[in-house]
């Protein structure tokens, strides 16, 4: 096993462990703020691959006017979601929401699935030119490049708006007591609004990212992706944007090496799942919080 391999492989994990994080800081960014784990984030990310298939298919546009129009749609979409589905039910039992969350995914995916179809969609092959550069020995696509630098920028943009605005300290505020600051003058519709519309629009960009790495979509590509983005997000410490974060690219490094360096040990890739999950497991019976939560206190 040659050090350009393991370099190929380091890179494929850097690029899918950038897309998970993507969307597990949408699962981290609800909770966060609202307690509420959104088991439509998924089809929401899936929302955002498909509104790029209309963009670059129907409309023509280039990469970058697809993947802002995907982005503000969903985001559009989020909040509805948020104000039609959720609102009603702030006060209700965690199993409503929860309930709730599960029909909205539902709805998604057999609404995208009647609107589109169930043959598998592609973005066009002039949507993204794929080309392959040589550096040092190894080989690195512009796909990949694009993909982990666009994945760190918006964590990076994201971490910005969440510690150093007034609209990120409110959100860690409602986190820490969501009874106490609208006392003070703070909308908590509006911050559940924004904490919704960062979310997804992350998801819709890691839809459009997905789609250019994987051209082969469907209405139903977000169950499996949305829920190992979840998992990462609770391994990370769900409620911690860095954690997430960590969490996606770790989970992406355990998927790709287990492929990489089982083969040899005629381990097949079957296996990968069961073992990725183990080993994420492990770190949550060590850390039941994850690796960057904490524990909540809550008087009785």
């Amino acid at each position: 096993m040659d050090l350009n391999f393991l370099v190929q492989q380091f890179l494929n994990a850097l690029q899918l462990g950038s897309l998970y994080a993507l969307i597990a800081l949408g699962y981290t960014m609800v909770y966060g703020v609202l307690l509420l784990i959104n088991f439509a984030h998924g089809d929401i990310f899936m929302v955002g691959a498909f509104l790029g298939v209309f963009g670059s298919m129907v409309l023509n546009l280039p990469f970058v006017p697809t993947l802002l129009l995907s982005m503000v749609l969903t985001a559009i979409l989020g909040v509805v979601i948020e104000r039609v589905a959720y609102k009603p039910l702030r006060h209700a039992s965690r199993l409503s929401a929860v309930i709730t969350a599960l029909g909205v995914g539902l709805l998604l995916e057999n609404g995208m699935l009647a609107l589109t179809g169930a043959d598998p969609r592609n973005y066009p092959e002039n949507f993204i030119v794929t080309e392959t550069y040589d550096v040092a020995g190894f080989s690195i696509s512009n796909v990949k490049i694009l993909i982990i630098v666009l994945s760190i920028l918006l964590f990076l943009g994201l971490y910005a708006i969440v510690q150093r605005t007034k609209w990120g300290m409110a959100m860690r505020a409602i986190s820490y007591d969501k009874f106490a600051v609208p006392l003070m003058g703070v909308s908590q519709d509006q911050i559940i609004s924004l904490t919704f519309i960062l979310g997804t629009g992350l998801a819709a960009a890691a839809g459009i990212l997905w789609g250019v790495a994987f051209p082969v979509l469907n209405p139903y590509m977000g169950l499996r992706v949305g829920w190992k983005a979840f998992i990462a997000a609770v391994v990370g410490g769900i409620g911690d944007i860095r954690g997430a974060f960590l969490g996606g690219l770790l989970l992406g490094f355990v998927e790709i090496f287990v492929v990489a360096l089982g083969q040899p040990f005629g381990i097949s890739s079957t296996w990968r799942d069961p073992i990725a999950f183990a080993l994420l497991l492990i770190i949550l019976v060590v850390r039941p919080t994850g690796l960057f939560g904490v524990a909540r206190r809550q008087k009785v």
